[in-house]
């Protein structure tokens, strides 16, 4: 068996050193990919909440439409009830 000198046991520390900073250097990565991937989730939610506005929109101007078609269909058939002159 090996003996453990201060030498080893500085190279050990060494090595243990530079992987723990790949570790974190690696870490910084996955939290900016982790805030990018954020950031479009949040533009995605905001695109989605302005699709349904439009669509809410949409939906109000049909409801205008078919009511004011409802009133003009029974003003035409009340027409052909009345006599006309």
């Amino acid at each position: 068996m090996a003996e453990v000198t201060n030498e080893l046991m500085y190279e050990l520390l060494k090595r243990m050193h530079q992987r723990i900073d790949r570790v974190d250097t690696s870490l910084s990565e996955i939290k900016s990919e982790i805030q990018s991937m954020r950031g479009t989730m949040i533009s995605m939610q905001q695109d989605v909440h302005n699709i349904y506005g439009v669509l809410a929109r949409h939906e109000n101007r049909l409801d205008r439409i078919e009511n004011r078609l409802e009133l003009r269909e029974l003003a035409e058939a009340q027409a052909g009830f009345e006599p006309h002159p």
